[in-house]
């Protein structure tokens, strides 16, 4: 399978290795055009109001918003995903009934790492958290996967994953395995 991966900003090539050391093929989206072909698309963390305007400069925003692909969204792709941003009028891709508030674990200084228990994996997950997200609330059809201090950080929605936290940036590729193989293969 070929999954792609929005290359506009961000983690792009950790997450092209955990595809690959899942035994797909990467394929980096920086044009509308390359989605072609793909069976699922991962929105890497990077900096959301910057990839916004990337998406909507390059023509992203529309076509994805309208897209039935499968997508993963980890940090700033969680709230490119959510269909509420705490403090902006509106989402960006509006993918998942959920409400996110960004930059809740506070400053870079404040990153750590967890090992977490994710539900549907059945090993602790290592994740890091750098300048992350929380989900504040979800809607129908959402399911919580993980909390971390008492706050949700992993949630599903049909075939969309949506992560506070970077698994990209370690060797556990087992979230990455979980969407290939959940969302993208069940689709």
């Amino acid at each position: 399978m070929q999954i792609g991966i929005l290359a506009l900003q961000g983690a792009v090539r950790e997450h092209a290795r955990h595809i690959e050391l899942c035994g797909h093929t990467s394929k980096l989206i920086k044009r509308v055009e390359d989605l072609e072909g793909i069976e699922g698309l991962v929105l890497p963390g990077g900096e959301s109001t910057t990839m916004r305007r990337l998406m909507d400069l390059y023509g992203f925003t529309e076509v994805l918003r309208k897209s039935d692909l499968p997508m993963y969204g980890t940090c700033a792709g969680l709230i490119l995903l959510a269909e509420n941003i705490v403090g902006y009028e509106e989402g960006h891709l509006k993918k998942m009934n959920i409400t996110v508030e960004r930059n809740s674990f506070g400053r870079q200084v404040d990153s750590f790492e967890a090992d977490l228990e994710v539900t549907g994996i059945e090993e602790h997950v290592n994740a890091v958290f750098i300048r992350a997200p929380h989900i504040v609330s979800v809607g129908d059809n959402v399911e919580v996967l993980s909390e971390v201090e008492g706050k949700m950080v992993a949630v599903r929605q049909d075939k969309y994953l949506g992560i506070s936290f970077h698994p990209e940036l370690t060797d556990d590729i087992k979230i990455m395995k979980y969407f290939i193989e959940e969302m993208v293969v069940q689709s």
